[in-house]
């Protein structure tokens, strides 16, 4: 599948406990580049809803929300620009890496 190459695992959950960030603390995380082939999606499809919501990064944030959780890292936010990503053959994201003890 397409999917599994461009990104190291794909998800439909988020393992890690509930960091509870608000755009503003996100928008304090330093934006950084990851590559996509690191990252597990939390997110399994892509959800027109969710996209189009007050706090989706679609509108927001210009970068994707990453946690990092047991030395994995999971796109929690921006899966619509890890694919656009992917499909413009571009290998990394510039993202926000929230780290998590």
């Amino acid at each position: 599948m397409l999917v599994r190459v461009i990104f190291k695992a794909v998800g439909d959950t988020k393992p890690y406990p509930d960091h509870g960030y608000s755009q503003r603390q996100w928008g304090e995380v330093a934006p950084t580049q990851v590559r996509l082939d690191q990252l597990i999606t939390t997110k399994r499809e892509l959800d027109l809803d969710h996209l189009l919501a007050e706090d989706s990064t679609y509108f927001g944030d210009l970068f994707a929300h990453v946690v990092e959780w047991q030395g994995e890292l999971y796109l929690e936010d921006g899966l619509h620009r890890a694919l656009r990503a992917a499909l413009q053959q571009r290998h990394v994201l510039h993202a926000r890496i929230l780290q998590l003890g």
